[in-house]
């Protein structure tokens, strides 16, 4: 196993948790309790790594690097929207 292959492990079960905050966000309709600060960290630090990856030739991890950036990236935004409060809730 290379360093590339288990650091995209690792990117692809970030992803699918990523997925499963942004689930549950839709499903609250709210994101009480849930710091918007580390998540535009974490999707800036994702951002990072779409430009770093390439360059140390981790091929695995930019491909799972661009599906944990734009999964946070729609989590940010989802904290955005719900913290406007302009939707109704069901």
């Amino acid at each position: 196993m290379t360093p590339d292959f288990i650091n995209a492990s690792f990117e692809f079960i970030a992803a699918f948790m990523l997925a499963r905050n942004c689930w549950f966000t839709y499903k609250a309709k709210g994101t009480e309790g849930i710091s918007i600060l580390s998540s535009i960290f974490f999707a800036s630090w994702g951002y990072w790594n779409l430009f770093y990856y390439p360059h140390m030739g981790q091929t695995l991890s930019f491909v799972a690097g661009v599906l944990v950036t734009t999964i946070n990236t729609v989590w940010v935004w989802q904290m955005i929207y719900y913290r406007r409060g302009n939707y109704a809730k069901t």
